[in-house]
């Protein structure tokens, strides 16, 4: 059977509630897609501000995400240059060390869809554990060993620790990945979204 219609696909995973009960801010999807884009985040889930905002990475670990790939923000949320699909859709809520994991349900229910409408994919950025599970479910059992190895990936796939100021520590114990991996990143990430951008309304919700 074909696959639906993008703009029907994501009608209806605006309206989504699979995960409804297990929300405690309830839902609100946060994706951003469009079948031009190269290049694809695959992140985590949405944090307090992007439930609040509807803007994916609309926060500090969106600034540090933007300055690893040396884009600026039209750039970043141009959908027919970047799309960003979490592994949760929804912010999952507060737990007692930071947000909760992705809910488990969103995964498996769309995102098998919503890739079939990313043709042009030429890198996926695999942002933390959770991710790196799904779209590398052969690499090593930790972030920093499977980041550590992202040249097995190269150049269609990029596993990268989560952006977040909570991951500050990791980043100064592991000066490698700021001289070896984010070049090579740069680099890879300004050959894919070079010249005009087309100009469309985003596919965001």
């Amino acid at each position: 059977m074909d696959a639906p219609p993008l703009p029907r696909l994501l009608a209806d995973v605006a309206a989504c509630t699979v995960c409804a009960p297990h929300l405690p801010h309830g839902p609100r999807p946060v994706v951003q897609i469009d079948p031009a884009a190269r290049i694809l985040i695959a992140g985590q889930a949405p944090g307090r501000r992007v439930h609040e905002t509807g803007v994916p990475f609309d926060d500090p670990s969106g600034d540090r995400l933007r300055d690893w790939l040396g884009v600026d923000r039209d750039t970043f949320y141009d959908p027919a240059r970047i799309a960003i699909l979490p592994m949760g859709f929804c912010w999952p809520g507060t737990g007692p060390s930071g947000d909760l994991p992705p809910r488990p349900e969103c995964a498996p229910h769309w995102r098998a869809r919503l890739l079939e409408h990313l043709p042009a994919l030429e890198l996926t950025l695999v942002i933390g554990r959770w991710a790196q599970d799904w779209h590398l479910p052969e690499a090593p059992p930790t972030v920093t060993a499977t980041v550590a190895g992202w040249r097995d990936h190269w150049p269609r796939v990029l596993p990268l620790p989560h952006p977040s100021p909570r991951n500050n520590r990791w980043l100064r114990r592991n000066p490698w990945f700021d001289a070896e991996v984010l070049p090579a990143l740069r680099r890879r990430v300004a050959e894919l979204i070079g010249g005009t951008a087309p100009d469309r309304p985003p596919a965001t919700l």
